[in-house]
């Protein structure tokens, strides 16, 4: 894999430098982060097994060729590594390469629909379905400045990797969706949402709710039906989403078919004061009564693609390398969390941010607990010089009981570091 990056790489640099000038227009870009960051007592357990204290560095480089009006090529590469791992850039030097192809598609018009084919993001009801970098096509029509409708076909998994059965592709896993926009004014936008999971022999499908890994499904047809909705009064703006789960799975243990029933509700807000804001949020989604399904499946269901960073601590923040035990973590599932706080802006260099995040589980864990917690959060951004900002960020989870890894009462978790970051 990293044989073939450096490789994509160089066609890449080689397919822009040596293409005539006047038929190419070549764009740059870029991002950069390093953060500094320690986390204690996330384990749930007293024996500080997960402690972090990590400095790690993300390089992330954009490149797209535009060919003409109505054809591009758009391609971005990332770089990762903790400082002092074997993995990355090296343990001591800088001579190793490990190179992560985030996106490389083709991007065209036909008319008044474009199309993007290839390794791209995917993203639908702001991450709570899916958040991530997958392989498939869009196809967009625009039907005038407020109506466009948008059709996407992700493939989750290709059955030839493991071979299912004797028709391999009944192992495919495949995601259909249709989610057209709508803005009723300048001011007020709609958009429902309607995603097929469907795989004939979904053996390799897992999701995030402990019970269903892989293995768990055969046979898939999971529908979601949503809509989110967005609106902007004077100062003030409000968002809402909701997503109904329907359909049905396989259980590979019997054969059983069971119904899916799980749903998600969130909402939010935010007030401007000119120099400082007032931001709140809250959402909730299902869980599963003692951790395994009966007649149906009440859990609200994630994936892979599934990506919603909230409280710090509790919810993948600026630092997101762990969670608290016991959270969902960045797939919200059997959790009900809600949020205030605020931003001041004393100068145009400097923000100032303080959240508060209450979480507790929808279904008590297994040993019938259910409060994860009240966390406090700090974030201060400060721009250094032009284009470089560095964040100061402290979070503590107060830890309610639901915050252990054996149903004991715990340390409190918390968490304090630094991020260095820039884009191009």
């Amino acid at each position: 894999m990293k044989k073939f990056g450096v490789f994509a790489l160089a066609v890449v640099l080689v397919f822009a430098f040596t293409m005539p000038a006047s038929a190419l227009e070549n764009t740059f870009g870029g991002f950069w982060r390093t953060r500094m960051y320690q986390q204690r007592n996330f384990d749930g357990d007293n024996l500080d097994t997960q402690d972090n204290v990590l400095v790690d560095t993300r390089t992330r480089l954009y490149y797209t060729a535009k060919l003409n009006d109505n054809l591009k090529f758009v391609n971005k590469f990332e770089f990762d590594t903790v400082w002092g791992s074997a993995a990355g850039f090296g343990r001591v030097g800088t001579d190793a390469v490990a190179i992560e192809i985030k996106n490389s598609y083709a991007d065209f018009n036909l008319g008044p629909v474009n199309v993007l084919v290839g390794a791209q993001d995917f993203y639908l009801a702001r991450g709570f379905i899916a958040d991530e970098d997958g392989v498939g096509m869009k196809v967009i029509y625009k039907v005038n400045d407020a109506i466009t409708l948008p059709f996407a076909w992700q493939r989750m998994y290709d059955g030839n990797d493991a071979g299912v059965g004797e028709d391999r592709t009944r192992g495919d896993i495949d995601l259909y969706v249709f989610a057209p926009g709508v803005s009723l004014s300048k001011d007020i936008a709609i958009r429902p949402i309607y995603v097929l999971a469907h795989a004939q022999d979904g053996a390799v499908f897992s999701t995030v709710v402990p019970a269903y890994g892989a293995g768990t499904f055969n046979n898939i047809n999971i529908s979601m039906a949503g809509l989110d909705f967005d609106a902007k009064f004077g100062p003030a703006s409000v968002w809402f989403t909701g997503i109904k789960q329907f359909g049905d799975v396989q259980l590979a243990a019997g054969g059983n078919t069971i119904d899916v029933e799980g749903y998600l509700l969130a909402a939010g807000g935010n007030v401007n004061l000119g120099k400082a804001d007032i931001h709140a949020q809250a959402f909730f989604a299902t869980g599963e009564e003692n951790g395994i399904a009966d007649e149906e499946i009440s859990a609200f269901l994630t994936t892979g693609t599934t990506s919603y960073y909230w409280a710090e601590i509790m919810g993948s923040g600026v630092f997101d390398n762990q969670v608290s035990a016991g959270s969902c973590d960045m797939f919200v599932s059997n959790v009900l969390a809600a949020n205030i706080g605020t931003t001041i802006n004393p100068t145009d260099k400097l923000s100032i941010s303080f959240d508060l995040w209450y979480a507790k589980l929808d279904e008590e864990n297994a040993f019938g607990e259910d409060e994860l917690g009240l966390e406090a959060d700090v974030k201060i951004t400060y721009q250094l010089v032009e284009g470089l900002s560095l964040d100061i960020v402290g979070a503590y989870l107060f830890a309610g009981d639901a915050t252990s890894a054996d149903g004991k009462k715990d340390k409190d978790p918390y968490e304090f570091g630094t991020q260095l970051s820039l884009s191009f």
